[in-house]
C-alpha cells in the first residue's frame, strides 16, 4: 500500500495552519490525523524540524509548543479520541491547529468538544473545503482571566 500524493490543496491547508499557529522553525511540533505524515515531509521540506507524529513519538511529556490535527473523516467520537490522545504531548502555553473537512461538525459541537479538554478557540478560516482553527488552554488564554 503506498501513501498518497501531497496534493497542493494539502499544502494550502498546511500554510493556513502555520499562520493560524504563528509558529517558527524552533518550535516543537506535533502531527495527528489524516494526513500526518504528508505534513510531517512537508514542514521538513520548509525548514521546520523539530516536528514528529503522535505514531512516532509515544510518550507525552507536555513538551511541544503546537499540535496540527487535520480531520477530513465524519466521526466526532474519533476526533475526539485523537485530541484526548494529543493535548497530553502540548505544552501549558502551546496552541492547537485543527484542520475539519467540511459539514463534519459544527462549530458548536467542535467549540464543546474544545471546552471538554480545556481549551478556547482563538481563531480560524475557511480552508479548502473545511475550517482551520486555532485554539490555546483556558488557563494559559490572555482572556481567561477575563471570563
Amino acid at each position: 500500500m503506498t501513501q498518497p500524493a501531497f496534493i497542493p490543496s494539502d499544502e494550502r491547508i498546511v500554510d493556513t495552519m502555520i499562520g493560524l499557529a504563528r509558529i517558527a522553525k524552533s518550535h516543537r511540533i506535533i502531527l495527528a490525523g489524516s494526513i500526518s505524515f504528508e505534513m510531517f515531509v512537508e514542514l521538513h521540506r520548509r525548514g521546520y524540524l523539530r516536528v514528529t507524529t503522535t505514531r512516532i513519538c509515544h510518550v507525552p511529556c507536555g513538551q511541544h509548543d503546537v499540535a496540527f490535527i487535520t480531520w477530513p473523516g465524519p466521526s466526532f467520537g474519533v476526533l475526539e479520541a485523537a485530541l484526548d490522545g494529543l493535548v497530553h504531548f502540548l505544552s501549558a502555553a502551546g496552541v492547537l491547529v485543527i484542520w475539519v473537512g467540511p459539514r463534519q461538525m459544527s462549530s458548536r459541537a467542535l467549540r464543546l468538544a474544545l471546552k471538554k479538554f480545556g481549551f478556547r478557540i482563538e481563531s480560524g478560516t475557511r480552508c479548502e473545503g473545511g475550517v482551520a482553527i486555532s485554539a490555546r488552554r483556558i488557563e494559559s488564554s490572555p482572556l481567561a482571566s477575563v471570563a
